[in-house]
């Protein structure tokens, strides 16, 4: 049986040589502040050429090219990673709009996404914890909760990182 692990560390997630970087996206995907602008920015023009044709092929799609809890895949370009996995998490509304579940499934579907396309091993930034206003103590359970329970379909991901932004980050994903 291949082993799994777990880790959280406090890092720049752009800089990274895993298999893939999970971007927090917004439903356009084609960039924005916060990480989604760090990774378009060090990725280079071609990785918003790529997502503007990905969100053509998506435009029809209710909530935008990649509504909330979805994720897509693209190249990573001038990144160390190979692939970046682009989801987006939901906007916080007081935990009374589905938010968990919606969460739940930017971790789900990216980590799915990563295996089908035979990757080993995946960045997490903080998704929703930033602009989106997600508590990031429960943002924390979720994305925990979520990838030990997806891991168990997804054999091949045999390293999982929560990348923090921030000590306190970094605190709650190792508590």
């Amino acid at each position: 049986m291949t082993t799994q692990t777990i880790e959280a560390i406090l890092a720049d997630i752009t800089t990274l040589p895993v298999d893939a970087i999970v971007n927090a996206a917004n439903s356009s995907l084609l960039g924005g502040g916060g990480v989604d602008g760090a990774i378009h920015r060090a990725a280079g023009p071609e990785l918003l050429a790529e997502c503007r044709r990905i969100a053509e092929k998506r435009r029809d799609l209710a909530g935008g090219p990649c509504p909330a809890g979805d994720a897509v895949i693209s190249g990573a370009y001038k990144l160390p990673c190979k692939k970046i996995i682009h989801t987006v998490g939901p906007v916080w509304y007081g935990g009374s709009h589905n938010e968990p579940a919606l969460l739940a499934s930017c971790y789900r579907k990216s980590l799915l996404l990563a295996e089908e396309a035979g990757l080993h091993s995946i960045a997490f930034p903080g998704i929703s914890t930033g602009v989106y206003g997600y508590p990031k103590e429960l943002a924390a359970v979720v994305a925990m909760e979520t990838v030990r329970e997806t891991l168990k379909s997804a054999p091949g991901i045999t390293k999982v990182v929560f990348v923090c932004f921030d000590q306190e980050s970094f605190r709650l994903y190792n508590a």
